[in-house]
């Protein structure tokens, strides 16, 4: 996120983050009362607006609080949170396709705008001092740390000889945490019960969702159960991390990574162990402390790769052989994956259908653009150049369709809408010019 922090927020990050840091074992006792500080739910709004999103079940949206205004909004949750009247209302369930492409759809939680600024306020909070405690192999949700940060250092760990690798997948895991052993996590440096009461409320969130027949059903599956924390919540990503800790701190103090020589490198729960000639025993090992976690090692996408003869995907990138253009000389690199390109493509299919005709062209070239340079800006890293190529082939190509059949053109349109009528008339981006651009991005 791009928005400056508040002083008066930064310093009170700092304060406990620096508390945190300077005793690890000490318990805060005094923090609800931050939560609902003018400054705290203010940045929490602020980080929240900028975020955008969907409302939630009760339908209030940002325009309509910006509407009816901002400061009094936030006075009376703060109202709420300091007489402890505050309850969070269920979330709305919704689902999205998931990013293997195949035919099954990921569950997110989206809370109300009111139970999103209040998670955001304890996140801030929280999360300085939980920063104090992650483990230096967790690069997601975190300052000063992002997935290109967590690539790198798979990249570096393979050149410098953890050439085999256990491509590790969790099944469900924000659905399956269990809350008793999360809450022992915050527990363990936390000793406020007012707050403590708080993440526990969340956790249990009611969640609502369309039955198909027009008709909303309201369930208690994480109450119930005991489990899961609401992918799509403020406050998950925090917590996900917080008991992800209890993995990778178990790696290092069991021994496993000495023993084995076995490094892991997390982001949320995607991870990857790096091994010297140890993957199979260190997915044993592995397995064995996922189960005693709670947590279930999908077994069908768990594997062990040994590069380069083989390689593997990490957080959209393929990371294994590859072959110099101009010398043809191998060397061990990333490059964005089949998945990330495919996925991209359809998502521009999407974008220039036929029904979509009626769409003013600058406006869809501006749609493109957006997209275009989102994804070019994520999918930097390493060999670049053949991902890029592919994806301008494709955006070409479908939308000189989209222009024919706009204009009324026979033909594939290759002479009325060529590469300059495109590039200078309308001004879409081409990719592979972006490389110039880019020093970070090796194009061999």
């Amino acid at each position: 996120m791009s928005l400056p922090t508040p002083q008066s927020v930064r310093k009170l990050q700092r304060a406990l983050y620096a508390k945190a840091k300077a005793n690890p074992a000490y318990r805060f006792y005094a923090l609800y009362d931050k939560v609902y500080r003018k400054d705290v739910l203010g940045w929490a709004w602020s980080c929240c607006r900028a975020n955008g999103g969907s409302p939630g079940i009760d339908g209030q949206s940002f325009a309509g609080i910006e509407a009816a205004g901002v400061e009094a909004w936030l006075e009376q949750l703060a109202q709420e949170l300091r007489t402890k009247a505050y309850r969070p209302q269920a979330v709305r369930r919704v689902y999205i396709p998931k990013a293997d492409g195949k035919k099954a759809w990921r569950p997110l939680g989206v809370p109300t705008l009111k139970d999103r600024v209040a998670q955001m306020a304890a996140t801030i909070v929280l999360g300085a001092i939980f920063e104090a405690d992650l483990t230096e192999e967790q690069y997601a949700y975190r300052p000063k740390r992002s997935a290109h940060d967590a690539v790198r250092a798979v990249h570096g760990l393979l050149n410098r000889g953890y050439t085999e690798v256990v491509d590790a997948d969790l099944s469900g895991y924000f659905d399956t945490i269990p809350h008793h052993e999360l809450m022992k996590c915050v527990a363990r440096r936390v000793s406020d019960g007012p707050m403590l009461a708080l993440v526990k409320a969340w956790l249990e969130m009611a969640v609502e969702e369309d039955d198909g027949r027009g008709h909303r059903r309201r369930t208690t599956v994480n109450k119930d159960s005991g489990r899961g924390s609401p992918q799509g919540a403020p406050v998950s990503p925090l917590l996900a991390n917080l008991y992800l800790r209890r993995f990778l701190l178990g790696w290092k103090q069991q021994g496993w990574e000495q023993k084995l020589r076995a490094k892991v490198i997390s982001y949320a729960d995607d991870f990857v162990i790096l091994c010297r000639g140890t993957a199979p025993e260190a997915r044993a090992r592995m397995e064995q402390m996922m189960q005693k976690l709670k947590l279930t090692v999908n077994p069908e996408k768990t594997r062990v790769c040994r590069v380069p003869e083989e390689s593997f995907d990490f957080l959209g990138y393929t990371l294994g052989r590859c072959y110099r253009v101009k010398t043809g000389a191998p060397y061990l690199g990333s490059k964005p994956s089949k998945k990330a390109v495919t996925r991209l493509c359809g998502q521009v299919g999407q974008m220039t259908q036929r029904t979509l005709g009626w769409k003013e062209t600058e406006v869809l070239i501006g749609e493109l653009n957006v997209k275009l340079k989102g994804w070019a800006n994520y999918f930097q890293l390493g060999s670049v150049s053949k991902a890029y190529r592919a994806v301008d082939g494709h955006v070409r190509y479908r939308l000189r369709r989209w222009l024919c059949h706009k204009h009324k053109v026979p033909g594939q349109g290759r002479n009325r809408f060529g590469d300059e009528y495109l590039d200078t008339k309308l001004g879409l981006v081409r990719l592979e010019r972006q490389n110039t651009n880019r020093p970070w991005a090796n194009a061999t």
